[in-house]
C-alpha cells in the first residue's frame, strides 16, 4: 500500500477530505506513514497515510 502523504512535511498547509469542517491544518511532522496535523478547528489528529490523502493547500 502507498503512502498517500508522502510529500508532505512540517510547515505545509492541509484540508482534509472527509473534514472540510475541521478547516485548515498545519503539518507538524510525517514519520512512518502517520502525519501529525495541527487543524484549526479541530486540534492536533494523528493520520493514517495508508488509509487518507491529506490535501495540500498552497494558496489560503
Amino acid at each position: 500500500m502507498d503512502d498517500l502523504n508522502a510529500i508532505l512535511t512540517p510547515g505545509m498547509l492541509v484540508r482534509h477530505p472527509d473534514h472540510p469542517d475541521w478547516g485548515l491544518g498545519q503539518v507538524q511532522s510525517n514519520i512512518a506513514g502517520k502525519v501529525t496535523v495541527n487543524f484549526r478547528d479541530e486540534g492536533k489528529i494523528v493520520i493514517d497515510s495508508f488509509r487518507v490523502g491529506l490535501m495540500p493547500v498552497f494558496d489560503d
